[in-house]
C-alpha cells in the first residue's frame, strides 16, 4: 500500500511568535498608545504586558489582523485598568494619573507640547480622543468597550477637541477657528494625525 506524502500548509492564523514579534517590532508605538490612554508610565508597561499576554493566548487570528489585534488588546487592558466615565462618573473628576508628575515622579522625558495636552485631558475624554480620533473606532463601538452612551462618545470628543485646538493656538500663538474646534468627520483623523504621528511618538519612549 502506498502511504501518501503529507503537506504541510502554512497556517493563515498567527502563533503566539508571531504576536511577539509583532509586539518586538512594535514597541514604542504599542507602548505609546497604552502611555496616551493612561498618562501613567506604571499602568502603561502593565497594559503593554497584559496586552501581549492576552493576544498570545487569546482565540485565533489571521496573520494579516495580528497588528491590529494588538493595539485592540492593548486598549482593552487599558479599559480595564482605568475603567473610564463620563461626566458623573470620573469623567471630570482631578485625574489620579497626573501626567505632569505622574503619581509624585518626574517623566524621565519632555512630551512635545501635543503630546501633553492630550495627557492632559481628563481620563474619559483622552480615552474617547485616542481611540476615535487616532485609533479610528466608531462612535457605537467606543460607546461599547466603555460602557456608556454613544452621545457621551460625542461629547466627550467635541470637548477634547476644542480643548486641544485651544491650547495648539495659545502654543504657536494663533487663535483657534471654527473649522478647528469642530472639524468634519473626514478631517478628524487627518488633524489628529498631524498632531501626533508615529515617529514623533517615538522619541518619547
Amino acid at each position: 500500500m502506498t502511504i501518501g506524502k503529507q503537506i504541510t500548509r502554512p497556517t493563515p492564523y498567527a502563533s503566539s511568535d508571531d504576536f511577539r514579534q509583532v509586539f518586538d517590532e512594535h514597541m514604542n508605538s504599542l507602548y505609546l498608545l497604552a502611555f496616551l490612554l493612561t498618562a501613567d508610565q506604571d499602568k502603561a508597561e502593565l497594559c503593554f504586558v497584559s496586552g501581549l499576554e492576552d493576544a498570545v493566548e487569546g482565540n485565533p487570528v489571521f496573520k494579516q489582523w495580528a497588528q491590529s489585534w494588538a493595539r485592540r488588546a492593548v486598549i482593552r487592558n487599558a479599559a480595564r485598568v482605568l475603567s473610564p466615565r463620563p461626566e458623573g462618573g470620573n469623567g471630570r473628576s482631578p485625574s489620579s494619573s497626573d501626567p505632569v508628575n505622574n503619581n509624585g515622579r518626574v517623566l524621565p522625558f519632555a512630551p512635545p507640547a501635543e503630546i501633553a495636552s492630550v495627557l492632559g485631558l481628563e481620563p474619559f475624554e483622552r480615552f474617547v480622543y485616542v481611540i476615535t480620533a487616532l485609533e479610528r473606532y466608531s462612535d457605537q463601538d467606543c460607546a461599547a468597550l466603555l460602557g456608556c452612551r454613544r452621545r457621551d462618545v460625542l461629547a466627550a470628543r467635541t470637548h477634547a477637541l476644542q480643548q486641544l485646538a485651544s491650547e495648539a493656538a495659545t502654543h504657536y500663538g494663533q487663535p483657534p477657528t471654527a473649522r478647528e474646534e469642530n472639524p468634519a468627520p473626514g478631517e478628524r483623523r487627518n488633524s489628529a494625525l498631524q498632531l501626533l504621528t508615529a515617529p514623533r511618538l517615538a522619541t518619547c519612549s
